[in-house]
């Protein structure tokens, strides 16, 4: 069996279902501004709502991890969900970690991510090169074995992002 890259599958969502990456970001005022609790049930109500409406019809979800990561073990329970309920309904998974670390740290990082054994296995995630090229050679080396991708942050949006 061939594996079929990230950017071929890419390609093929986008063909199919337009270019659209959907955030899912559910931080306290925005789950407020829904009416919903800033609690791990607000949490779930947000991102299944998210995850059932648009799963099937944008090609990629992006999740935020910190904002699933923020409510411990029960909040990474709801992440595990999304993705699995996103990939099953056929939505490319860009898990929005932006981790970087020595090499070590790295690999757990990427085991976490870009094992397709891994309950948060997604299609592809963000990472920070702030410690070295090096630092990100666990990640790409396990994208390479997985066929996930690898988006290093380089110029980024943020007014903040000029100071570094």
């Amino acid at each position: 069996m061939t594996l079929e890259s990230f950017g071929a599958r890419l390609r093929h969502a986008m063909d199919t279902r337009g270019p659209l990456c959907v955030g899912i970001d559910p931080h306290a005022s925005l789950l407020t501004s829904w009416g919903l609790n800033d609690d791990i049930a607000g949490l779930e109500r947000f991102t299944r709502t998210v995850v059932e409406a648009l799963a099937d019809r944008v090609a990629v979800l992006k999740p935020q991890s910190a904002f699933f990561e923020r409510f411990g073990s029960r909040g990474i329970a709801v992440l595990e969900k999304a993705v699995e309920e996103a990939r099953a309904a056929g939505a490319l998974v860009l898990m929005d970690a932006k981790r970087g670390d020595i090499g070590s740290t790295m690999g757990a990082y990427a085991a976490t991510y870009l094992d397709k054994d891994s309950p948060l296995f997604s299609d592809a995630v963000t990472v920070s090169p702030y410690l070295g090229f090096g630092s990100l050679r666990p990640a790409l080396d396990a994208a390479a074995v997985s066929g996930a991708g690898v988006f290093v942050l380089a110029l980024t949006s943020n007014p903040e992002g000029a100071e570094v």
